[in-house]
C-alpha cells in the first residue's frame, strides 16, 4: 500500500472547500458527473483516433445506498492508473483535462477539470473512495481513499471493468443527498443535457399488445436515462422544423404558452457560442419573465443568472446559451467579466436586432400581429441598450386606437400637417385606456387628431426616451388638457358669457367642489365639447407614474387635476346661471360627478349617491 500527503498550498484546504470555495453545496454532483463525462469523452476521442479497441457501452450510472450511506458515480471512461491517481487526485487545482486538451485539442470536447472540481465531493462526504481501472492494456485496478484531510492512500484492488467509481460516504449533515428525490432533482437541474447517457435507477415502461378485449398491458423495467445527450441547440438549423423548436421549448418550460419565434445561435469565431433564444409572449409583464435563459458550458448547466453575459433587456428572453469560452470561477456559478463576455454580449444583441428587422421587412403584417406580445421587450431594449435602440428604431412600432401601426418616422409624417404646435414640435396624442378615455378620444378625432395607444407598463418611460432621443416630438395624454389645447396654437375662442357671468360660474363651482386636489378653471370651448371635463396635466402625472414604477415616494402623492368648465356650453348658461340658488348647487355637483365618472374617478359611496340621485331625477 502506498501512503502520502496530498500536495496543497495550505493545510486548511478542506475546511475552505467545505465552507467557502463553492457557493452552492449541491453543485458537487454536477462536478463529479461532469468529470465522469470528461473521462468518457476522452475515451471516445481515443476510440475515434483508433488508439483503443471497442469503446462499447459508455452510460454513466448514479447509485444510492441509504443503508451504507453512500452515493456512487460510475463511468466506463478512460480510467486512472495509480500514477495518474497520484498525479491528478493529489495535486489540488492541477487539471488532467487541461493536459488532455493540449494533446487532443482538435478532437476533444472536454467540459471540466478533473482536479479542483473533484474536491467538491468533500462538501458532503466524510470519506471519498475512487475505484478505477485504466483503459491501458495490462492495467490493474486501484482505489484512492481520503477522509477529508491531507492524508490519502492508494492500494491495488481488482476491478472488473474499465472506468472509475467515485464513492461518497455521505456525512450526517448532508443526508438529504441520500434521498432519491433530491438526487433526481439535481440531475434534472444540472445534468439534463450532458452529452453522455446518465442512468439513475430504473423505470417502468408500459406497452400494449393486441386490440380490443384481447389487448394486453405489458410492463417492462428499463434503465432510467435522465438526460438528453443531443439537445436541439447542438444540431444544425437546417435539420430542424418549427415543431422541433416548439417541442424543445416545452421540454425547457413545461406547460408554458408557445413562443412567438426564436433565434438559433451558432458561431465558432472569434468565440464559440451555440444556443437557442425564444421570444415569449411578454405583453404587459416584465419582472415575472426574467431569468429564464439557462447558461451551459459544453452542455453542463451553470446558472440562469446570465446578466453578466446578456444585456438586461435580453433577460426577458427564454432559452439556452452554451459556450466554453465564458470564464467561470471554480464552482462555475459566477461569471467574471472579460473581453470574450463583451464580444458575446454584442453578438447576441446584434443577432436579436437582425432577427427582428428581418421579420419586419419580410412580413410586416405578421410582425404587426405579434407586436402586442413583443413590444414591451423591444421598448425595454431601446431604453437600456444604446446600440439596440439605434437598430430597433427602424422597426419599433407605434399603434393608434384604430389598430394601425407606424414606425416613428412614418408617424411623424402622418401627423405633421395637423399636430404641429406653435413651438414647431410634433404632438403625439395618446391614451393608456381606450375604454375610459373614449369621450376624450372622440373629441380629439373631431379635431382631426390621431390618438396612439400607449398602454403597457413601460410606455411612460418609452415616451420620455423617444422625446429625449428625437428632440422634435412630445407626447401628451388625451385627457391632459382640453382638446383645443392638446396641440397648442395661438388661436383663442371667445366666451359667450360676460366676464361677470364667468366669475359667477367659477365661484359656484369652487364653492361646490371641495376636493383640494381639484383646480377649477373656465375655458371657452366648442359648444359641442363636454360642459365639464377633468384634465390631468401631463408633466406632473407622468412624473408621478414614473416614480411609482421605480418605487419612489413621489409615486404615493395624491393626484392633482383640473376641473375645466366649458363656458360656451348651453348647460352652463341655461342650467347653472339661470337656476335658483339651491338648484345651482345640485346642477354643479351633478355636472362635476359626470366629469369624474367620465374619468373613472367616481367610486364607492360617491358613485352610489350619484346613481341614486340619477334615478330620482327620472321619477
Amino acid at each position: 500500500m502506498q501512503k502520502g500527503n496530498i500536495s496543497v498550498q495550505t493545510e486548511n484546504i478542506f475546511p475552505i472547500i467545505k465552507q467557502f470555495l463553492y457557493s452552492d453545496q449541491e453543485i458537487f454532483l454536477r462536478e463529479l458527473v461532469s468529470n465522469a463525462v470528461d473521462a468518457t469523452s476522452k475515451l471516445k476521442t481515443l476510440g475515434a483516433r483508433g488508439e483503443v479497441g471497442e469503446v462499447g457501452n459508455t452510460t454513466i450510472e448514479i447509485k444510492l445506498d441509504k443503508e451504507a450511506k453512500t452515493l456512487t458515480i460510475s463511468d466506463k471512461g478512460i480510467g486512472l492508473t495509480s500514477e495518474e491517481m497520484e498525479r491528478y487526485l493529489n495535486q489540488v487545482a492541477f487539471s488532467s483535462a487541461q493536459e488532455f486538451i493540449e494533446k487532443y485539442k482538435d478532437d476533444a470536447n472536454i467540459i471540466g477539470h478533473f482536479g479542483l472540481g473533484f474536491y467538491s465531493a468533500f462538501m458532503v462526504a466524510t470519506k471519498v473512495e475512487v475505484h478505477s481501472l485504466s483503459y491501458k492494456e495490462g492495467s490493474e485496478g486501484y482505489v484512492w481513499t481520503c477522509e477529508g484531510d491531507p492524508s490519502y492512500s492508494i492500494e491495488a484492488r481488482a476491478k472488473e471493468s474499465r472506468g472509475t467509481d467515485v464513492i461518497l460516504h455521505v456525512s450526517e449533515d448532508a443526508e438529504e443527498y441520500l434521498e432519491e428525490a433530491k438526487i433526481a432533482e439535481l440531475l434534472e437541474k444540472y445534468c439534463k443535457f450532458l452529452p453522455v447517457e446518465i442512468k439513475f435507477g430504473t423505470k417502468t415502461e408500459t406497452t400494449y399488445e393486441g386490440e380490443g378485449e384481447d389487448k394486453e398491458e405489458i410492463k417492462t423495467e428499463v434503465d432510467n436515462i435522465i438526460n438528453n445527450p443531443s439537445p436541439l441547440w447542438k444540431k444544425q438549423p437546417s435539420e430542424l422544423t418549427d415543431e422541433d423548436y416548439k417541442a424543445f421549448y416545452n421540454e425547457l418550460y413545461p406547460f408554458s404558452q408557445p413562443p412567438l419565434f426564436w433565434i438559433h445561435l451558432n458561431i465558432d469565431y472569434p468565440f464559440n457560442l451555440t444556443g437557442v433564444l425564444y421570444f415569449p409572449k411578454v405583453a404587459n409583464s416584465v419582472e415575472v419573465q426574467k431569468n429564464k435563459i439557462q447558461l451551459y458550458s459544453n452542455q453542463v448547466y451553470v446558472t440562469d443568472e446570465v446578466s453578466a453575459i446578456v444585456p438586461e433587456f435580453l433577460t426577458l428572453l427564454h432559452g439556452v446559451i452554451d459556450s466554453p469560452d465564458i470564464p467561470l470561477n471554480v464552482s462555475r456559478s459566477y461569471l467574471q467579466s472579460d473581453r470574450n463576455v463583451k464580444k458575446i454580449t454584442n453578438y447576441i444583441t446584434k443577432k436579436v436586432a437582425e432577427k427582428l428587422h428581418d421579420m419586419f421587412k419580410t412580413d410586416r403584417k405578421d410582425f404587426e400581429d405579434k407586436w402586442k406580445e413583443m413590444g414591451t421587450f423591444v421598448k425595454y431594449g431601446m431604453l437600456t441598450e444604446e446600440k439596440f435602440h439605434d437598430r430597433a428604431i427602424k422597426f419599433s412600432l407605434l399603434k393608434n386606437e384604430a389598430s394601425e401601426h407606424f414606425t416613428l418616422e412614418e408617424y411623424k409624417e402622418k401627423i405633421a400637417a395637423n399636430q404641429t404646435d406653435k413651438h414647431d414640435k410634433l404632438v403625439c396624442i395618446y391614451t393608456n385606456d381606450t375604454a375610459s378615455h373614449d369621450s376624450y378620444i372622440q373629441s380629439a378625432k373631431s379635431y382631426g387628431y390621431d390618438v396612439l395607444e400607449m398602454d403597457t407598463i413601460i410606455d411612460t418611460h418609452h415616451m420620455q426616451h423617444l422625446e429625449a432621443k428625437d428632440g422634435k416630438i412630445t407626447f401628451v395624454r388625451v385627457d391632459s388638457d382640453t382638446v383645443d389645447n392638446l396641440v397648442q396654437k395661438d388661436e383663442k375662442k371667445e366666451s359667450v358669457l360676460s366676464e361677470e357671468e364667468q366669475k359667477q360660474v367659477e365661484e359656484l363651482f369652487k364653492a361646490n367642489i371641495t376636493d383640494i386636489a381639484a383646480k377649477v378653471e373656465l375655458k371657452a370651448l366648442s359648444p359641442e365639447d363636454q360642459p365639464v371635463m377633468i384634465t390631468r396635466p401631463e408633466f406632473m402625472r407622468r412624473m408621478k407614474e414614473m416614480s411609482a414604477l421605480q418605487g419612489n415616494a413621489f409615486g404615493d402623492f395624491p393626484d392633482s387635476y383640473n376641473v375645466v368648465v366649458n363656458s360656451n356650453h348651453a348647460l352652463i348658461a341655461d342650467k347653472v346661471l339661470k337656476a335658483g340658488a339651491e338648484e345651482q348647487g345640485t346642477v354643479v355637483k351633478h355636472l362635476y360627478d359626470l366629469a369624474l365618472l367620465n374619468q373613472g374617478m367616481l367610486k364607492g359611496a360617491a358613485l352610489t349617491e350619484f346613481i341614486n340621485k340619477s334615478l330620482n331625477l327620472l321619477k
